[in-house]
Parts: structure tokens; sequence; C-alpha cells
């Protein structure tokens, strides 16, 4: 190639589509897309994550043919030595990964770093609208995101007089149901690319956790538009009132399963909204299934991103509830089998299956066990961003350190989430045939949720007695005629 030709365009892993390399000004470049083994290998990832990794990388290098320069190096310096000549990048979603490319950018590697184009709103953006303020409502954002993007908007008035249908969106199962009557999701169809991408991970030395198993979710912008369109036409609409709603026999309820592509970058998140948007205006999806949808993208995963940055590095390192457990290991090695009560095994199943649960179990059975049991709010961090498919640097902090476990002292949340087995009983179809009952705090058969809130409270009574929101919880442990059988029991506790 000439010295004259535009400088080459570097591409991570989770900037795989076409907004960010078929733009007008990218559209003939070369792009250059790297492999490096010491990434891969840095941390324990799930299996089937490094599979859709991989395998949206090597699509896309299929896809774009000569077009795509492809290096397979140990690390992204050696490969960008390879190229010859500086290159272009978009702003990666990390702190680390944006520390490397400023090194390179000063050592003549790199010779422009541009804004991340994967998301709706810029950082410039969302600092004129944060200002100063030290504390954030995710509400506040959501309603500027929809007026920003006109989406569900009649002129300045939200669509159906209300901005948000939460209320709506909490219905329990079915009862008598195991599965929700829905379509099943869209699944994509593996090929010659997968299957070179999983021999190459039987043969590589890259430590994971989970199970292998087939690929579930979309690595490609023409995948991901299926996956869209599919979800869009028979899945939204009953979407919005189990949100909430957990099925022992169907994981993935109605749930769209784009958090991949679009963490992939592969799907933008105003392609997803609009789809979404469309279906109510056709008459397709009611109101309430379609702001919850477009809640969770622009509102809740664009508002996690900008958090990420604004919270800064040492976020992670928030530790307001002073926990100090470290994760055990049948937790970090994925032992479902050596878990008795449904929920947690269950959902320590779908991750190791999957490496996928929808929200209520990441929050209120996954991290409400954490947060109960006091543990590292760090390792937690750590362990969900690799051991979720869809998990990244930026995804995981305000959703696990915040939202999760209350360990930014209340920066992301007003009150701890935690709650105890009557939550997860009403959710859930978990409870029924369990060796545990919800509503027995002590004995053989007492839930580690439910005796495990109570410990919560005690050992936090000071801080959830000044809080409003909680103080009637300590008000009710202080009633509790078990109460000391009940933290000798659960200090001992060692069957979950």
């Amino acid at each position: 190639m000439s010295s004259q030709d535009p400088a080459p365009l570097w591409l991570f892993a989770d900037q795989l589509g076409p907004h960010v390399w078929d733009t007008e000004e990218f559209a003939d470049r070369e792009v250059v897309i790297v492999e490096s083994t010491r990434a891969l290998g840095r941390r324990r990832h799930h299996r089937q994550k490094l599979h859709l990794v991989l395998s949206g990388m090597r699509h896309l290098a299929d896809r774009l043919g000569d077009r795509a320069t492809y290096l397979r190096t140990g690390t992204y310096r050696e490969a960008l030595e390879k190229v010859g000549r500086p290159v272009v990048v978009h702003q990666p979603t990390s702190f680390p990964a944006s520390d490397m490319v400023r090194r390179f950018a000063r050592e003549g590697l790199v010779t422009e770093v541009r804004p991340t184009p994967t998301f709706a709103l810029s950082k410039q953006d969302f600092d004129d609208w944060a200002g100063d303020r030290d504390t954030f409502r995710m509400e506040d954002f959501y309603r500027a995101q929809r007026e920003r993007f006109s989406i569900l908007m009649d002129a300045d008035a939200p669509v159906g007089g209300k901005w948000n249908f939460d209320h709506d969106n909490r219905e329990a199962p079915p009862k008598g149901s195991d599965t929700l009557d829905v379509k099943a999701p869209w699944t994509p169809r593996e090929d010659e690319i997968d299957e070179r991408v999983r021999a190459d991970l039987d043969a590589a030395d890259h430590p994971t956790v989970g199970v292998d198993g087939p690929r579930r979710f979309a690595v490609t912008h023409d995948e991901a538009t299926r996956a869209l369109r599919h979800f869009v036409r028979h899945r939204l609409d009953t979407f919005g009132p189990y949100e909430d709603a957990v099925l022992a026999q169907d994981w993935a309820m109605a749930h769209s399963l784009l958090s991949v592509p679009m963490n992939l970058g592969v799907l933008h998140p105003l392609e997803a909204v609009h789809a979404a948007e469309q279906a109510y205006h056709d008459g397709t999806a009611r109101l309430s299934s379609v702001e919850g949808f477009v809640r969770q993208v622009i509102g809740w995963r664009e508002y996690v991103w900008q958090l990420y940055w604004r919270f800064g590095r040492g976020y992670t390192r928030r530790n307001h509830l002073r926990a100090r457990s470290p994760l055990p290991d049948w937790w970090t090695e994925l032992d479902a089998d050596a878990v008795t009560a449904n929920c947690l095994s269950h959902a320590l199943a779908g991750v190791r299956d999957r490496g996928w649960t929808h929200h209520i179990p990441r929050l209120m059975i996954l991290g409400n066990h954490a947060m109960q049991r006091g543990y590292r709010p760090a390792e937690l961090n750590e362990w969900f961003a690799t051991s979720f498919v869809d998990g990244f640097a930026w995804v995981m902090p305000a959703n696990v350190i915040g939202m999760s476990q209350h360990a930014d002292g209340g920066r992301m949340a007003t009150k701890p989430y935690a709650s105890g087995g009557a939550y997860i009983d009403r959710m859930t179809d978990f409870c029924s045939g369990c060796a545990f009952d919800p509503k027995v705090r002590v004995g053989e058969n007492a839930c580690p949720f439910t005796a495990g809130y109570w410990q919560f409270v005690h050992r936090h009574e000071e801080l959830m007695a000044a809080n409003n929101r909680t103080a009637r919880a300590v008000a009710t442990m202080k009633r509790l005629t078990d109460l000391d059988a009940l933290l000798e029991q659960e200090s001992a506790r060692e069957e979950f």
C-alpha cells in the first residue's frame, strides 16, 4: 500500500459493527483486527465468551475480505509494528486499553484516537448533562435520553402520558407454567469459522471457566439484525410483563438476548430502540413492553457506560459495607451441583452452561447472596466481568459495585438491594421442591436468603436505620424473637 493511503483503522473486539468501519470516512480503508494471545489469556474468561469474541472478529475479517488485515500475535504492540504505519483507532471501552492506546500514540504507532461510536450518547454530551453533580438518578438521565433522541415522544411529552411503566412490568411468572407462551429466541447457525474457533480454543492453553456449548448469540451485524427482528416480532410484547420473572425451565424467558451483539459493537443501541418503537406504532407490542426495553437500552445501558468513566479508576475498590469474605471455590468454579438452594444452584448453572442469566438472577439471586454473605466487591466485579458472555470492563462496575453490592455508599442506588426468600418465592418457581423453605428463618430447612437477609440487616443495623427506605427492616428485625438463634445459625452455615 502507498504511504499516501489513509491510515488503517484498527478495531478492538467490541467495535465490530458497520457504524464503526462502514462510515463515509472509513468505508474503503484497510481494517486491522488483532487477535492477541496475551489479551485473551490474561484473565480466566468463560469458554463461550472467548468463542463469541473470536467468532465475531473472524467473521468480520471474512466479511471484509482483502480489506481486512487479520493479525494473530502475542501482543497488540507486535501487531501494530507488523502493520508498519500508524493506525487510526476509536477510543477503547476500558481504562487499561485507553492507557495502552495513549502509549501507542506517544510512540507513533497510533496517529489518531476518535470518539467511541458504539453508544448513542457521547461522553462530552454526558458531561454537559451531568455538570458537577456527584450523585445521579438514572430516571433523570433516561428522560433526557428520550428527549434528546425523540424516542417514544409526543412533541414534548412522553407517549402514553408517563415516562416509566415499570409498575406494569413486575408480574410474577404465570402459575402452573414451566415456560412462557412465547416463541423461542433466535439462534445463529454455526459455520466453519465457529468450528475453527472451537478447535483453536481446544488447542490453546487459555484458562477458562464454564463449559463449551453451542453459540447462542449474534456476533455479526447481519445476525444481530435478524435476532432483533425476531425479538421485536415474536417476543417483545411478552417481554414487559414478565421482565422480572424467572422460570427454571425457561432460561431466556422473553428477553432479547441482544446484550452480546450490542456489547461487541455489532448492533448499535439506536437500531434496537427504533425497531422496538416502531413495533409500538405498528400496534404489535404494548407500550409498557416497548418502554421497558427502551429503558434498558438507552436508559440503563448507556447510563452504566457513562458512569464507568465518570466514577473513575478507583471505583471498583469501593467497599462501603466492608465486605471481606473471598469468593468461595464453588462460586468461582461454577459448581452448581455443590449448592443446595434451588435458586442459587440454578443461577450458577446458567452461568456455567451459557455464561448468561437475565438481570433478576444476576441482581436478586447471585448479587443478593454475595452482599448478604459479604463477598469482596472487587472480586465479585471481576467474576461477573469474566464469567458472563456479555461482561466487559465497563459493564460491571456500576452494576456490581453500585447497584448490586451497595459498595459505593449510595452513589448508584439509594438502598442496598437485599431481600429475603419471599421475593424469590414470588418472582420464581425455584422455592417449590427446594430443601429450604423461604418462610423459615431458623432450623434445618431455614432459607439461606431469608435468614441471610436478617443477618445482613443486623450487621448493618446503623446504616439501614439511618435510611428511611430500610429503617422499617431494622425495626422488624428487633422484634424477631429468634434473632440470636438465627445469627448463631448463619455464622456457622456452610451449606447454601
